[in-house]
């Protein structure tokens, strides 16, 4: 008897000094936190509640802001480059673009570059890829995957998954709403596909609400006897922009940027409007209404009336695609409630981008301000996240995988240029040298209609300075230049003026007042300008491989 208790107590030492004395690393799988990325496209930090908004009082996301509060919110967190590949690039390789080689919409990242499920696998996770890809090559690195060809289509949605067949070629249809179908397929995965007992990494993505919206039919009354309001920008840009954005003498502005109103003559949100056929019944209440009648009707009314019209079917459409999105979210929670799963998962939720909702008459994207440059982004962990907490920590997307890779136990790799925000998420303070400001670059200079010129910038906590050089990064001044771009849809050899843009945030959050000429600001802006020069080195974004810019910018840096 004696002796048995000896062996027990033997026993059991062993067990407490192996547990003891194990490393991170030797950590059993089965202690890692699950972890769950949840990305919609163009959800913008307007169409929440959390974010306080003019869209806030609608309350167009419950299921999210519920999430929110019972972790912690970030209030300044920004894209490196606000269009979907490049964002994308940035989030799975934790660089920036010259260094992932991904500029633009053409860019693509190999399955060798695919290092955030390599590094999750090599931390003892499975990993899994679900809904929208775009980043053109096979995400083969992951274990498991299922994703939108390219865009992909908000009805009856395709899906590239692995097979017998090389890549893209094995395919499955399906039918539905791709938010419905995306979560479907999520469900599925969770419930029959993933190894009991070893940690998930999980990126869900959702197509939605990318433009052109279209959102399921069981929302189409959602909004419909409810007024949005609507930014005051829309109708008065006051001294918002610069002859970068408008033109000499305002040459430029029935060009640059496409619009709510019928500002942009190459592309407006009413030509969307005017293609269908339910948007004439709406507003004429007839049934048999045609194009023409309508484009009369419009132009005898004020301006200012047709574009409140045409804002009010923009929104609405906007947040129907939006609920669709909150609401299935719910669906995935209460699949993890349900199954004990919520304890020890990571749940992170942002957008691709930002997006303009008509804030300056802009729709889309790709733009330095901040509807389009902050992502909305929060997370969830019970076992090290506090509830109901925010930080107005400047984080940016090549950040996201240093941080998840941390998480489940890593270490960040030296070839990534992101930082981990782990210590501001488990203790919602800043460590000590946290960057404060962030740097923001768009080089598809005159683009897809959309026609927003290239430029770059900082942005810290208080201040924003914006240079728009003018030109695209192919020098199209040089014939020997290779260009191959035509799905861009745009003459590329267009330039357009230098100009700088500079905003005081702490008086001025809704970027109003271009106060780069008062002299209040001098020294403010060239400390900026400083700190500009020093991150565009430190992160390898520097001119040096393209002259004709740099050209541009020394001239014109001291303007």
């Amino acid at each position: 008897m004696i002796l048995h208790k000896k062996l027990q107590f033997s026993f059991l030492a062993v067990v407490l000094f192996l547990f003891y004395s194990c490393d991170e690393k030797e950590i059993p799988v089965k202690t890692k936190p699950n972890i769950i990325y949840i990305m919609s496209d163009d959800h913008t930090t307007q169409g929440f509640g959390i974010y306080g908004s003019r869209l806030a009082s609608l309350n167009p996301t419950p299921t999210l802001d519920k999430l929110a509060k019972e972790g912690l919110i970030f209030d300044n967190c920004f894209v490196n480059n606000a269009i979907c590949v490049p964002s994308r690039a940035a989030i799975i390789t934790g660089q920036r673009a010259q260094t992932s080689g991904v500029l633009d919409l053409e860019g693509h990242i190999s399955p060798e570059q695919q290092y955030l499920p390599k590094e999750m696998k090599a931390l003892g996770y499975q990993t899994a890829l679900v809904g929208k890809w775009h980043l053109h090559n096979e995400p083969s690195s992951f274990d498991y995957y299922q994703v939108l060809p390219g865009q992909g289509k908000y009805y009856d949605p395709i899906f590239r998954v692995r097979g017998d067949k090389p890549w893209p070629n094995n395919t499955v249809k399906t039918k539905g709403h791709s938010s419905d179908k995306i979560m479907d397929i999520t469900l599925d995965w969770l419930k029959n596909k993933r190894e009991d007992g070893k940690p998930f990494f999980l990126m869900h993505h959702f197509k939605a609400p990318h433009d052109d919206f279209e959102n399921a039919p069981r929302y189409d009354s959602y909004l419909a006897d409810t007024f949005i309001p609507e930014p005051e920008s829309l109708y008065d840009n006051k001294n918002n922009g610069s002859i970068a954005t408008k033109g000499i003498n305002d040459s430029l502005t029935r060009l640059i940027g496409s619009s709510v109103s019928h500002r942009n003559l190459v592309r407006n949100q009413p030509m969307n409007l005017y293609r269908d056929s339910i948007v004439y019944k709406n507003y004429r209440n007839a049934e048999d209404v045609k194009a023409n009648e309508l484009v009369k009707w419009t132009h005898d009314e004020k301006e200012d009336k047709h574009t409140s019209i045409v804002y009010q079917e923009y929104l609405k459409r906007y947040l129907r695609c939006v609920k669709g999105v909150d609401d299935n979210v719910k669906r995935l929670l209460d699949y993890l409630e349900a199954e004990g799963l919520m304890e020890n998962t990571i749940i992170v939720y942002t957008g691709d981008q930002g997006f303009m909702l008509g804030e300056h008459d802009y729709i889309d994207k790709r733009w330095m301000y901040d509807e389009s440059m902050r992502m909305p982004f929060f997370v969830k962990y019970p076992k090290s996240i506090k509830p109901n907490t925010r930080t107005d920590a400047i984080i940016n997307n090549t950040d996201f995988a240093p941080t998840l890779i941390e998480m489940a136990g890593g270490k960040t790799p030296e070839y990534m240029q992101g930082k981990s925000f782990k210590h501001i998420l488990e203790t919602g303070e800043e460590p000590e040298g946290w960057p404060q400001a962030t740097y923001y670059r768009y080089w598809m200079h005159m683009a897809h209609r959309h026609a927003n010129p290239a430029h770059f910038g900082i942005r810290s906590k208080d201040y924003k300075l914006i240079f728009y050089y003018g030109k695209y990064w192919v020098d199209t001044d040089n014939p020997e230049a290779e260009y191959n771009k035509e799905s861009w849809g745009n003459d590329f050899s267009r330039h357009t003026p230098v100009a700088w843009e500079f905003y005081d945030l702490k008086k001025d959050p809704k970027e109003m007042n271009n106060a780069y000429s008062n002299p209040e600001y001098k020294k403010v802006i060239a400390n900026l300008k400083e700190e500009l020069i020093k991150m565009r080195q430190d992160l390898n974004e520097t001119d040096a491989n393209y002259p004709h810019i740099q050209k541009v910018i020394n001239e014109h840096w001291n303007d």
